[in-house]
């Protein structure tokens, strides 16, 4: 009894130390291992980042970020941009089922597993916001940001090749991305 007991800490604890350590490395980034590249120098220049493009309702590309969700999700394929700075912009619309909007313009450092809001709309015009950067990798508010990482945005630790194969691997379901593996 007393050695079944010693044996289930140890697995327990090492389950606990596998999901703490799945949560701060990009490993769901098809491709990749490891932890994300540090580039402790880097700054964004405010000059660097583009004003958000206007609001489009039309032809999104739908987002999967939780099926289980009353909202639907999307990116303007439009708005897609990647900039010498290395970080992929976009605009992301969010819409209930009754019709509200809220929609983001937000960044995302592949290299660093990292993003930011720039500015929030509700249907009505852009708003600025004045966020950090932070961890793809914590809170429930990074999922969909996560999402389109993985979906596209991010090959690995870099941009994905350019905004028109973000947007394609975007619109390719994720079963026949990267040559029909499964795999994240």
């Amino acid at each position: 009894m007393r050695r079944e007991r010693a044996v289930a800490a140890a697995l327990l604890a090492a389950c606990a130390v596998c999901a703490a350590w799945g949560q701060t490395t990009p490993d769901f980034l098809p491709g990749t291992m490891g932890k994300p590249n540090v580039e402790p120098q880097w700054n964004e220049a405010e000059s660097e980042v583009p004003p958000p493009p206007a609001l489009r309702m039309s032809g999104l590309v739908a987002i999967d970020v939780d099926s289980a969700s009353a909202l639907r999700f999307a990116v303007d394929p439009q708005s897609v941009s990647i900039g010498k700075d290395g970080v992929v912009r976009y605009v992301f619309v969010a819409t209930s089922s009754s019709g509200a909007v809220n929609a983001a313009y937000e960044g995302v450092r592949c290299d660093r597993g990292e993003y930011r809001v720039y500015a929030r709309s509700s249907g009505q015009g852009w708003r600025s916001v004045d966020t950090e950067w932070k961890s793809l990798f914590e809170g429930f508010e990074a999922r969909h940001v996560r999402a389109i990482a993985k979906a596209g945005a991010c090959a690995g630790h870099t941009p994905n090749r350019s905004a028109q194969q973000i947007v394609q691997d975007l619109r390719t379901p994720f079963d026949r991305k990267f040559g029909g593996s499964s795999a994240p």
